[in-house]
């Protein structure tokens, strides 16, 4: 049978990064307010190491949440099923930071859960299996949030996309390096630097130009 060629546009999936919490409600709101993002992780490394950091990252959460439900934005909590819990929205879990079933049993059916599976397609199969809605792959390339994160072979991200479960990508993506990956079928593409990084002002304009590189994204399908 002869492949055809149909369109598959990735979602942009936006992570927070260690902003002071105004400066990122603002960066959050040009984005959201564009209408490209696809699914928001709230990751807030540096405020949990803060006193009191897990009622601040609460508050903190609470307030994204709200923002992002007013664009009809998705949410996932980084590795903390209870709060994601709390503020009725979704999680991501890296492999040592609780399992899907524990998300399962505390989360509404219809939320995201998300599992990191680095480059390891056993990984992909068991996160497909226990249930997750998308499973995480990367690094793709270096990126300053995780620059000692290993990279990923093409192969290995090939193999994962043959599994039933939806696939992010993550690591040094950015809206010029991401046609690297055309023609593979992936749903989510994790960004931080490349959009959190910059000001305020140019956020809106970025998310348009990888709105702009997912235009020309096409798979093969049999």
């Amino acid at each position: 049978m002869t492949q055809s060629i149909i369109s598959t546009i990735p979602k942009l999936y936006l992570l927070t990064n260690d902003d002071e919490f105004e400066l990122l409600y603002q960066k959050l709101e040009a984005a959201l307010a564009t209408g490209l993002i696809g699914l928001l992780q709230v990751r807030r490394k540096q405020v949990l190491q803060l006193p009191n950091g897990k009622l601040r990252l609460y508050e903190e959460a609470s307030k994204i949440v709200d923002l992002a439900r007013a664009h009809n934005v998705p949410v996932v909590i980084n590795d903390d099923i209870e709060l994601a819990a709390a503020l009725g929205v979704g999680v991501h879990l890296g492999q040592q930071d609780g399992n899907i079933d524990d998300a399962k049993r505390q989360l509404a059916p219809n939320q995201v859960i998300g599992r990191t599976c680095h480059g390891d397609v056993a990984l992909v199969k068991e996160a497909q299996n226990d249930g997750a809605t998308y499973a995480a792959m990367g690094a793709i390339f270096t990126s300053t949030t995780k620059p000692n994160a290993n990279i990923i072979s093409r192969q290995h991200l090939t193999d994962g996309c043959q599994e039933d479960i939806k696939i992010c990508v993550i690591g040094g993506l950015t809206a010029e390096n991401v046609s690297e990956l055309t023609g593979l079928p992936i749903t989510y593409v994790a960004v931080v630097g490349d959009v959190m990084d910059l000001s305020v002002a140019q956020i809106a304009n970025r998310c348009q130009q990888w709105q702009q590189a997912f235009s020309n994204w096409k798979t093969p399908a049999v």
